[in-house]
């Protein structure tokens, strides 16, 4: 109304709006602006509190970056140990995918959905439980690769996969004398420490076997090399126990010399096939469709 004060006198002369109302009306809204103004403010205030934040949280996010990248580059230096459960996984991974290519092809058809869309879920929720099991089994890989990694490098053990199962070898002659099951000092120190570690695996199940050359023994104690692969196992599996292990995880197994990892054709292939082998036992339970092959079987 200060733009037109004709109006003003206008409105006084009619009797329409008081001096008083008008001078209330002019402080509230005054008051409006300073509380307007008051809200700027705090909202400018808020606006460089979020950005320093925001600045925070970038640095943070950048400190993360780089931590991942050291922990990529270290999973990346294991990678070629475990290389073979790698190549597992991007089978089932490709398998995976065309399974959800099917599933695409299906979902244009609805007539052939309707008849297979069941089937094809349960398809797919088996693929990705190969795919978990098969990561995990990497994972296990990585573990034991770690957890015994000074026997490694001590040239003492091995951690290798035969037939689709992780296996620990140890070289016979480090354990035994030829011809004896009587453990050797560093023998046995070696199987505790290995003891030590299995131990602390949860649920799983361990077999130890005793593999021999093709060299024939025939003597009092061992009549064969059957009774000398499986004293020999016998006495890991003692070492074992006595380094904490459940007993109720361990068997032992005589293979004899039927189960030569080279042709016994050398000194050097032979002491190759003298050895012992701790296998981790498959969990089959785990696997799809467990519980359907439990229902043929007569199991619960």
């Amino acid at each position: 109304m200060r733009r037109y004060p004709w109006l003003w006198v206008l409105l006084l002369a009619s009797g329409c709006v008081t001096r008083a109302r008008y001078d209330a009306l002019a402080a509230d809204r005054d008051q409006a602006r300073e509380a307007l103004l008051g809200q700027q403010e705090a909202s400018r205030l808020e606006t460089a509190r979020c950005a320093r934040e925001l600045t925070d949280a970038d640095e943070r996010a950048t400190l993360c970056k780089n931590r991942a990248a050291e922990l990529d580059r270290e999973i990346q230096r294991q990678a070629e140990a475990a290389r073979a459960n790698e190549l597992e996984a991007q089978d089932l991974r490709a398998d995976l995918r065309s399974q959800q290519e099917w599933l695409a092809r299906l979902v244009k058809d609805r007539s052939q959905l309707k008849a297979t869309v069941e089937s094809m879920r349960t398809a797919l929720a088996e693929a990705a439980e190969r795919e978990r099991v098969a990561a995990r089994r990497v994972a296990e890989f990585r573990d034991m690769l770690v957890r015994f990694k000074d026997l490694i490098d001590a040239g003492k053990l091995q951690v290798r996969l035969v037939d689709g199962r992780m296996v620990l070898t140890l070289p016979m002659d480090i354990l035994f004398p030829s011809g004896s099951a009587k453990l050797a000092k560093d023998g046995h120190e070696a199987l505790l420490a290995v003891g030590r570690g299995l131990a602390t695996l949860p649920e799983r199940q361990f077999q130890v076997e005793g593999h021999t050359d093709d060299v024939p023994i025939h003597t009092a104690v061992y009549a064969s090399n059957w009774e000398l692969a499986a004293a020999r196992a016998l006495g890991v599996v003692r070492a074992l126990l006595e380094a904490g292990m459940d007993p109720q995880r361990v068997s032992a197994a005589s293979f004899s010399e039927f189960h030569p990892t080279a042709k016994n054709d050398g000194d050097a292939n032979r002491a190759r096939n003298r050895r012992i082998e701790i296998v981790v036992v498959p969990d089959l339970s785990g696997l799809p469709g467990f519980r359907e092959l439990q229902k043929l079987a007569g199991g619960s």
